[in-house]
Parts: C-alpha cells; structure tokens; sequence
C-alpha cells in the first residue's frame, strides 16, 4: 500500500489532471481503489491542494515576484514555528521555507507591482521584531517552474560580441 501511495503521489505530482481511469491503468488497480487513495491522501493531510503552474509570459498582465532571505534571531518565547505562522497568513506570500545556510527563512512573495512587493516586505516582514534582516531579490523571469520547463520564451535579441 505504500507503494501505491509513493506511486500514486508521483503521478499526481507529474499532473494533477490524470483521469481517475488514467491512474487506475498506470498503477494497474481498480478505479475504485484510486479514488479511495486520493481521497485517503487528502484526509491524511498528504495531497494539501491541487494548482496550475503558469508561464506569465504568456499571458496578458504578470505579477511581481520576489524572493526574499530572511535572517532571524529568537528568543526563549518564540520558536521558528511562530514566525513562519505570523507570515504565511499573509495573502502576498507564495512560499515560505525554513532553510539551512546563509539565511532562515525563504519567503516567496507576489503582488500587482514592486512597490507593493516593497511595501509588502517594508511594513508587514521587516518590523517582526525577530527578524534581523531582510534581502529582497526581484524575479526577472522564469525558465522552469514546479518541474516544468517554459520553452516558449523570447530569444536573446542581444547582439554577440567577439573579440
């Protein structure tokens, strides 16, 4: 059953818009049997949502993103668990991930403009009293998303210069 489950995750992973009969043939179980695994991983808490992932490119208006690095520095009262919940209620924020490095937190932001993005960061993140420091980096553009490579994009129009 495990097994399933790891199998069942990959292939929902690779498109969440597989038919309940498409599954039933790559896993080689009943259809029956899927629908009780996915409903099983949502109540589980496993499968936490389905999305699209969008190439903005190409589409008529694109929203500013940010990555945004996060240094912190708690105290006996506050856990890392209690800024991440401060932060995810935030609309603006996309991701937020506790990592190892240079910084704490890696927080993906997104809004309509990029003084909305600094605004966002400026008003709302900076002033949380454990957070030491902030280094917002603006995403130019994307080349792969989520696992999925964006061929479509422009080509360099730039001009090559040789010596």
């Amino acid at each position: 059953m495990q097994s399933d489950r790891a199998e069942m995750l990959d292939l929902l992973r690779e498109d969440a818009r597989y038919s309940t009969a498409d599954l039933a043939r790559m896993v080689d179980v009943e259809p029956e049997q899927v629908e009780r695994l996915i409903e099983e991983l949502e109540a589980d808490g496993v499968v936490r949502g389905y999305k699209a992932v969008v190439d903005w490119n190409q589409h008529a208006s694109e929203p500013v993103r940010a990555h945004v690095e996060l240094n912190v520095t708690l105290d006996r009262e506050t856990s890392y668990r209690d800024i991440a919940d401060r932060l995810a209620r935030f609309a603006e924020v996309r991701s937020l991930r506790l990592v190892s490095g240079d910084y704490d937190f890696s927080l993906e932001v997104e809004a309509d403009t990029m003084s909305e993005v600094s605004r966002f960061v400026s008003e709302k993140v900076a002033p949380v009293p454990e957070i030491t420091q902030t280094v917002t980096h603006y995403i130019m553009d994307i080349y792969k998303d989520d696992g999925i490579v964006f061929e479509n994009y422009d080509d360099d129009d730039r001009l090559s210069v040789t010596p």
